[in-house]
């Protein structure tokens, strides 16, 4: 964990703070803290994606300990909106934080599939909560604002305090014509205004982009159109959570007289929790891709996950002729419906370059109009600041080039004050004075396998030494004086090619012959001073002939 060393903070009566442990400075795992006198509040909590930095980690998770520690006083956990990014760590970190969860019906929904996933259904006391409700969370009077998002029920959260009134933005948009989503509500949010608001602290993630980011609603319209001209299998993969996307794809392949098959069991579930609310009466209900597998390549069209590239997607499986009912051949379309998020780049490449090579086409938002991005622009932006009109602008929900671009834009819109946070940073939002007022720990937990662990903790570290240094592992036989019975066994991983690794084995075979004869008589009968002995001979031959660090393993047998 980060930052631990510094003194912990502890929040002063009657005043009022903010705090991410997660989601700033990057995009994913977001967990934001508000404090007032001895009562905490979050909001959110969510996952990221690990990059391949992170061998053998795909999900990482902020490190609650910091709250986690103080439990008895967090009165609980509101979820802006579904998007596992926000809601993707509850059903690992819950245990540790034992709180009252607050979602909307949608969000709430999805929550309970992940609890009861985990066995902790009955366990979470879970309110579904609509929208422009207000509800008490200990001293902090809350209502959820609904806003415009690529997922049904998104909401900004309006949050009452002694100090003063905070807006959560949440992630959100303007779009004239949402899609499976509600409308960002001007009328209440100008009221908002009216009222006071003491501090926004909001989404930034497309505050570098100039204009009104589109909207949902003209995708339907796009995709009919693009299908029209498209003989073959279509494929088109979004973010699963995408329930507005589901919509626009299926009416588009009812109007080419495609049937629409989900492949992917995360788009089945935001299907089905969409479905049971009623968001899905207006669309031919999905099929199933072993169904689908029998239609002729013109008459279907797949809805996969993968669409950042991950590994155990459909797409991937796909792109590398592995999945057990769907072949793309050549001829086929692939749409990407979706952006890279930062740091899946390479992945995403690479399954592209698989698809090109069958021979697949390749269509992306650079292409065609096939993605609208769920997150405000800068016109959206100053739409939001003239309606509100904070006293205070927190950008949040981004790396740190998207807060300043933010936080630029603030200034322009007249907010008086403007504190670009980082991780870990408190920050007093009052009644004194504005700014940093300290600092708490914070971190990142990965999951691997079964467990959560830090990913600052030895397998993580092993693990990246492997694949950058490669491996060596020595066994040596000598008898009970000492002395070598046989030559050293040597097995070299992932550091020379096969024709180099007689010569490099002889020398460094050479080295512990001569690192074992140089030990006294006492030393070589202890098997450590051996092994030791060993392991370093061999770290300075490697060095030496290679400049490379491998991990090192060293077994002595002794023989009579």
């Amino acid at each position: 964990m980060r930052n631990s060393q510094q003194a912990v903070f502890e929040p002063a009566d009657g005043e009022l703070y903010f705090a991410a442990l997660g989601g700033t400075e990057e995009f994913g795992i977001n967990l934001n803290l508000y404090a007032y006198g001895d009562d905490w509040l979050m909001v959110d909590l969510g996952m990221g994606f690990a990059d391949e930095n992170l061998p053998g980690i795909d999900l990482l998770m902020p490190d609650p300990s910091y709250i986690d520690a103080r439990r008895e006083k967090l009165r609980g956990l509101v979820i802006t909106h579904g998007h596992e990014d926000h809601i993707g760590a509850i059903p690992y970190l819950w245990t540790r934080l034992q709180c009252p969860i607050y979602a909307t019906p949608f969000t709430a929904t999805l929550i309970r599939r992940k609890l009861a996933e985990a066995g902790l259904l009955n366990d979470v006391e879970l309110h579904d909560i609509g929208p422009a409700k207000g509800f008490d969370v200990g001293p902090f009077a809350c209502e959820f604002v609904p806003v415009a998002h690529s997922i049904p029920e998104a909401c900004a959260l309006a949050i009452g305090t002694p100090v003063g009134k905070v807006l959560h933005t949440g992630d959100w948009k303007i779009d004239p014509d949402p899609v499976a989503s509600y409308k960002t509500d001007e009328k209440r949010l100008r009221e908002l205004g009216e009222e006071g608001i003491l501090a926004m602290v909001c989404d930034s993630t497309n505050a570098g982009s100039d204009g009104f980011v589109g909207s949902e609603g003209e995708l339907g319209p796009s995709f009919t159109k693009l299908f029209a001209g498209i003989k073959g299998r279509i494929a088109v993969t979004c973010f699963s959570s995408n329930a507005s996307r589901m919509i626009a794809v299926a009416k588009a392949a009812r109007a080419n007289d495609r049937e629409v098959a989900l492949v992917g069991r995360s788009l089945w579930r935001i299907y089905e929790a969409a479905r049971d609310l009623g968001y899905m009466d207006e669309i031919d209900p999905f099929i199933g891709p072993e169904e689908a597998a029998y239609l002729p390549p013109d008459k279907v069209a797949f809805l996969c996950t993968g669409s950042q590239g991950e590994p155990r997607a459909a797409l991937n499986r796909m792109a590398n002729d592995d999945h057990p009912h769907i072949v793309l051949e050549r001829g086929d379309t692939v749409i990407f419906s979706s952006r890279a998020i930062p740091g899946n780049e390479k992945s995403i490449g690479k399954i592209k370059n698989k698809l090109i090579q069958m021979g697949v086409h390749i269509i992306t938002p650079n292409d065609a109009m096939v993605h609208v991005s769920g997150h405000g622009s800068r016109g959206d932006l100053t739409q939001m600041y003239q309606w509100v009109r904070p006293q205070i602008s927190v950008p949040v929900h981004g790396e740190h080039r998207n807060l300043i671009a933010h936080a630029s834009l603030a200034s322009e819109c007249q907010v008086a004050d403007v504190v670009v946070p980082e991780n870990g940073q408190v920050i007093r939002l009052g009644p004194k004075e504005i700014g940093l007022a300290g600092h708490v720990p914070h971190g990142v937990l990965a999951v691997d396998g079964n467990r959560v662990i830090e990913i600052a903790d030895g397998p993580i570290r092993e693990r990246q030494k492997l694949m950058h240094n490669g491996v060596v592992n020595v066994v040596v036989v000598i008898d009970d004086r000492g002395h070598l019975v046989a030559d050293p066994q040597l097995n070299l991983i992932g550091l020379v090619e096969p024709i180099e690794e007689d010569e490099v084995e002889d020398e460094l075979m050479a080295g512990i012959e001569i690192a074992i004869a140089d030990l006294s008589r006492a030393r070589r009968q202890n098997d450590d001073e051996v092994a030791e002995a060993c392991r370093l001979s061999i770290r300075r031959g490697v060095k030496r002939l290679l400049d490379k660090k491998p991990v090192i393993t060293t077994n002595v047998i002794r023989v009579e």
